[in-house]
């Protein structure tokens, strides 16, 4: 009974230090829920021609936010997942692809939309470039999402990409 108390603790410890939060308490405030609108299957439509479809759903308890995005056309897929960090009152998305996608972000949902930016990067002509993905014109069926890249340190945004999501019948 020790040996299993101790690993429990054990296990406790680890998981505060990882996540910084120390319950699952945080799982139903209501900042935990700002992302609720994305839940559910959408088709995608972008550049008149691109078209696709995402399922997004709470799984580990309604905790996580996970996106199961597809684009047939380009042979396309990627998942992420999505969580509200209580202690730093952030969201944070973690991104993986195939093709050997990886992106990290976060942010906050403030006046009607979600924003999730990364870090800024060096890139190969020495400048710094951050990029961040907005969720916005959000209702019940439908909303647009942008990914946009900022080499200015976010005073500009630069359109990369636009996505119309509606939800499935």
């Amino acid at each position: 009974m020790i040996k299993e108390s101790l690993i429990f603790a054990i296990v406790t410890l680890i998981s505060m230090n990882v996540t910084g939060q120390t319950d699952t308490a945080y799982c139903s405030s209501p900042e935990s829920s700002q992302f609720d609108f994305w839940l559910g299957n959408w088709e995608l439509t972008w550049n008149d021609t691109g078209k696709g479809t995402n399922h997004v759903e709470k799984i580990l308890g309604s905790c996580v936010v996970q996106e199961n995005f597809n684009d047939p056309a380009n042979n396309f897929t990627g998942k992420s997942w999505s969580m509200y960090n209580a202690t730093k009152k952030e969201w944070q998305q973690t991104w993986v692809d195939n093709q050997a996608g990886y992106i990290v972000l976060k942010g906050k949902y403030a006046d009607g939309k979600m924003v999730l930016s990364t870090e800024p990067v060096k890139t190969p002509d020495g400048k710094e470039s951050i990029s961040r993905m907005i969720f916005y014109n959000i209702t019940k069926n439908s909303f647009d999402w942008n990914w946009e890249k900022s080499t200015d340190g976010g005073k500009t945004w630069e359109l990369n990409w636009k996505i119309r999501y509606v939800r499935k019948g």
